[in-house]
């Protein structure tokens, strides 16, 4: 969590020696990639808000900063929580912290309660999602896009988020299950209604 801690202290300062341009780029990002979500654009700057109060609110924490080792990823306001936490009280803790934000609507605990994993395995799981996302771009049923599902991988674990038909889920997870290294795939996703 401290090398949290100190990556957010990174961007912080980043941010503030650049003024506006890391907002700007963001929103360039964020507005390519907004051409094909499925969420609404107020949503998708929630869920950033939403991540950022999260982390921070985690880091802030005297139980939970110093003995545990937690992401959260929001994807319609839903909180993706995953990581290590040294006990069930830290685990809990974490996910209630999380679920006082404004605008959370739901949380996911996938937090598990052991050891951190090793630096080995967190370069392992950045592999893994590199090639998740990559064996995305392998589904091909009409109307599908790549960017609309989140992959967050932690311990071989690939989670997957986003708002898609049942379809695109089944065939988004089958492919990724082939991926190497991946020993799980948990379908987080939520079904878009106004799609048939």
């Amino acid at each position: 969590m401290r090398r949290m801690t100190l990556l957010t202290l990174a961007i912080a300062g980043i941010t503030g020696l650049a003024g506006c341009a890391p907002v700007l780029v963001g929103g360039t990002i964020a507005g390519a990639s907004a051409l094909y979500d499925r969420r609404h654009y107020e949503i998708v700057i929630d869920d950033q808000q939403i991540e950022l109060a999260a982390m921070h609110a985690l880091a802030q924490d005297a139980m939970v900063e110093p003995s545990s080792r937690i992401s959260a990823t929001s994807y319609n306001r839903s909180v993706l929580l995953t990581g290590q936490a040294d006990s069930e009280a830290v685990r809990a803790r974490a996910a209630d912290l999380v679920s006082r934000l404004p605008k959370v609507e739901r949380v996911i605990d996938e937090i598990r309660v052991g050891p951190p994993i090793s630096l080995a395995q967190e370069s392992e799981d950045a592999l893994i999602t590199s090639r998740a996302k990559l064996a995305l771009t392998k589904v091909k049923l009409p109307d599908f896009n790549p960017t609309r599902v989140k992959v967050v991988t932690e311990d071989a674990t690939v989670y997957l988020l986003g708002l898609v038909t049942p379809e695109e889920a089944d065939d988004a997870a089958a492919q990724i299950s082939y991926v190497p290294g991946v020993q799980q795939v948990v379908k987080l996703f939520e079904y878009d209604p106004t799609t048939p």
